[in-house]
């Protein structure tokens, strides 16, 4: 089975405070092999990106409507007129609220449901054909 990858480079805002922000170059990554996930890369001034990884779902749905807890929450809403998706992310080493263009992440988003469809991610990790493989010995 052949794997597809869809990735997009974009320049989210790292809001400091209210009215102040800072751009942050990130790379969104899609993998078909891990389906349900969503990876974000973010080229900050270190030597190796900081990474995260959330459900595909949380994204998705953060494009309409507030969703997420924990770690990672997901939002949409509107910055100079123009609508942006809010994700506010938390771990031990700190917090941090971006700021992403709607238009490019639904762009996006849209690419890696074309690749993989919602409710066919099983099939991509192999799980079937490997049952099969087992209960035929």
């Amino acid at each position: 089975m052949q794997h597809i990858v869809v990735e997009r480079e974009l320049e989210l805002r790292l809001i400091l405070s209210p009215g102040h922000s800072v751009p942050v170059p990130a790379r969104l990554s899609y993998r078909s092999d891990d389906p349900y996930a969503v990876h974000i890369a973010f080229h900050i001034d270190s030597e190796h990106p900081v990474d995260w990884t959330f459900a595909r779902d949380l994204l998705v749905e953060g494009v309409f409507r507030p969703c997420g807890h924990g770690d990672v929450r997901a939002w949409p809403g509107k910055a100079d007129g123009r609508g942006v998706v809010l994700v506010a992310l938390s771990s031990p080493d700190g917090d941090a609220l971006l700021e992403a263009p709607v238009r490019q992440v639904s762009a996006w988003l849209e690419r890696t449901l074309r690749a993989v469809p919602p409710g066919t991610e099983g099939g991509q990790l192999g799980i079937d054909d490997a049952l099969d493989q087992l209960l035929a010995r």
